[in-house]
């Protein structure tokens, strides 16, 4: 039957907390980015002009680009620009993850721009609507134009959205999803005036109400009455988001280490093998981990052959 693999997973409390904080955050991201966009529109016009130099309008001839996450040579207008990124940046001794941007392209287009105070991963991102709550977070705590928004507040997002990501085991436990609320209702009351926030508040606030049972027609639902749960076809499309971002972030941070640690992916990738209908949703990915996985082991053979020798 459709659907009756996500009907039994739903069964584990830990992982129904785990699938309502992710929608929490899709919505965070449906409130966020039409607002995040215009104001990074109205900072990169503050930028230009405030800067003489900046002002000329002039463009990159060089086409400069990033060596890896590393920005070192460049034209004396990328360079312009690389300052002005540097002096908004909130945390002067963070990472700045040049490897996001496309440099040429900050005298003319915003979310370039935006891109350098984001963490890895954005280089084919064209816009905000493109962005995941993380993205659009970071953006908000590490770009000064955004210091009237309690940032503390902001953090503690991050934070548990951290946590949620990286769980081993896609579980989290009631007590982390009242914190969890709080945190959310407390960040975004200081944007109720932006209708966008105002009505992602409010479907977080009505979704977390509602017991996530899923309706499957001439089956009873999971853990109260049917008339109490959701369509599945919803709760399926969040798993399959949060699912995808988790595995794309792994896959992102393997590809960075030299010498890739792919524990948690193979953890995943035992939990996603165990549900046939996640087998089949993410068989790409699957196997790029069975490729990454093959590569270690070659790459181990070799060295050890290296060291008898």
């Amino acid at each position: 039957m459709v659907h009756e693999e996500l009907f039994a997973r739903l069964n584990e409390v830990g992982y129904k907390n785990w699938l309502k904080a992710g929608y929490c955050l899709l919505k965070v991201k449906d409130g966020l980015h039409a607002y995040v966009n215009n104001e990074m529109k109205c900072f990169h016009d503050i930028l230009i002009n405030g800067n003489p130099v900046l002002q000329k309008g002039q463009q990159c001839r060089k086409n400069c680009r990033p060596k890896g996450n590393q920005l070192y040579t460049v034209c004396w207008l990328c360079e312009e620009w690389k300052v002005e990124i540097l002096r908004h940046h909130t945390n002067k001794a963070s990472v700045v993850n040049w490897g996001n941007c496309r440099p040429w392209l900050w005298p003319s287009q915003h979310w370039e721009l935006a891109k350098a105070y984001m963490p890895r991963g954005q280089t084919n991102v064209a816009g905000a609507d493109q962005c995941d709550a993380a993205a659009l977070l970071n953006l908000i705590n590490f770009c000064d134009y955004f210091s009237f928004i309690d940032q503390r507040r902001v953090r503690e997002v991050i934070r548990q959205r951290n946590e949620l990501m990286h769980s081993c085991e896609m579980r989290v436990s009631s007590q982390w999803m009242e914190e969890y609320q709080r945190n959310l209702d407390q960040l975004l009351l200081q944007l109720q005036h932006i209708p966008e926030v105002a009505a992602a508040s409010r479907e977080i606030k009505e979704m977390l109400s509602v017991d996530w049972s899923v309706c499957v027609p001439g089956v009873d639902s999971v853990d109260g009455p049917q008339n109490a749960g959701l369509e599945a076809k919803l709760i399926s499309q969040v798993e399959a988001e949060m699912l995808g971002e988790r595995l794309q972030e792994l896959l992102l941070q393997a590809d960075a280490q030299d010498t890739p640690d792919l524990q948690e992916l193979q953890k995943l990738r035992g939990f996603l093998q165990s549900q046939r209908d996640l087998e089949e949703q993410f068989q790409s990915e699957l196997q790029k981990i069975q490729l990454m996985e093959l590569q270690l082991q070659q790459a181990v053979g070799q060295d050890k052959e290296v060291s008898l020798d």
